[in-house]
C-alpha cells in the first residue's frame, strides 16, 4: 500500500516534468546553480499533494468503477442505499487493485532510484511517465486522442508512445466517461423492463394512486440478489480492465 501511494503521488506529476521548472529540484540540502529552495520545494510538492486526488479520480479506473455504481444505483432505485461513501471507497479499493503493477513498475523505475539518490527528480518524473503513458494509451480512443491534437495544434505523433500526457489524460478521461455511460445503459435495460411491466399492470389494474416505483423496486432488488448481482457488476468491471 506504501508504495502504491508513493507511486500514485510521483505519478501525478510527469506532466510537470515535460515543462521545465523540475530542473534543478532537489529534495533537501543547499540549493546549487540552477537549483530550487526548500521552501519553493516544499510548495511544489504541496502542489502535487493538492492534485493528487483528481489524478486518481480522473487519470485512473476509478472514474469508471464510479460511474457504473452509480448508475446502478440508479436502476436499482434505492435512492441512497449503498450511500457515496461506500460506492467511492468500493471503488479507490478496486482503484488500488487495478493500479497495483503500474504503481510497482513506477516505484521501480522512479521512486526506488529517486530514494537511493541514484536518479534526480526531473529523470524520475520522466521515467514514472512511462508507465503512466502505458496505462493510459490502453484505454484511450483513437477519436478522442484527435481531438485534443486538433485543440492543441499539436503535430500528430507517429504512435502512442510520442503523445503528451497534455494531451492523452483528456483523452483517457473522455473515453472512459464513454465506457462507463455504455456499461450504465445496459445495465439498465433490464430494470427498465421491470419498470415498465410492473406501470403495465399496475394501470391496468387501475392502481392510479400507487407509484409503480413502489411496487417494482423490490422485485428489482430481488432479482439483482437472486443473481448475485454486486458479484457480476464487479467482476465484470475489473474484468474490463
Amino acid at each position: 500500500m506504501k508504495r502504491i501511494a508513493a507511486a500514485l503521488l510521483l505519478g501525478a506529476g510527469p506532466l510537470a516534468a515535460q515543462q521545465g521548472p523540475w530542473n534543478g529540484l532537489r529534495l533537501g540540502g543547499k540549493p546549487g546553480p540552477g537549483e530550487w529552495s526548500a521552501p519553493l520545494e516544499i510548495l511544489l510538492w504541496l502542489t502535487l499533494l493538492v492534485l493528487l486526488p483528481a489524478a486518481i479520480i480522473s487519470l485512473t479506473p476509478f472514474l469508471r468503477l464510479l460511474v457504473v455504481l452509480h448508475f446502478l444505483r440508479q436502476a436499482l432505485g434505492t435512492q441512497s442505499a449503498p450511500s457515496n461513501q461506500v460506492l467511492a471507497g468500493l471503488s479507490l479499493f478496486l482503484t488500488l487493485l487495478l493500479m497495483q503493477p503500474t504503481g510497482a513498475r513506477i516505484y521501480e523505475q522512479a521512486i526506488g532510484p529517486l530514494d537511493r539518490g541514484e536518479i534526480g527528480m526531473q529523470e524520475a518524473l520522466a521515467r514514472a511517465a512511462v508507465p503512466v503513458k502505458g496505462f493510459l494509451a490502453r484505454y484511450v480512443r483513437e477519436k478522442d486522442v484527435a481531438l485534443f491534437l486538433e485543440i492543441s495544434h499539436a503535430p500528430r505523433p507517429r504512435n502512442l508512445d510520442d503523445l503528451d500526457l497534455q494531451v492523452l489524460m483528456p483523452a483517457y478521461v473522455l473515453s472512459e466517461l464513454r465506457t462507463a455511460f455504455q456499461i450504465g445503459a445496459v445495465l439498465f435495460l433490464p430494470f427498465l423492463i421491470i419498470d415498465l411491466l410492473v406501470a403495465s399492470i399496475t394501470l391496468s389494474l387501475g392502481m392510479l394512486q400507487l407509484p409503480p416505483v413502489m411496487i417494482s423496486a423490490p422485485f428489482k432488488i430481488l432479482l439483482f440478489v437472486v443473481v448475485d448481482g454486486w458479484n457480476l457488476v464487479v467482476g465484470s468491471l475489473v474484468k474490463s480492465f
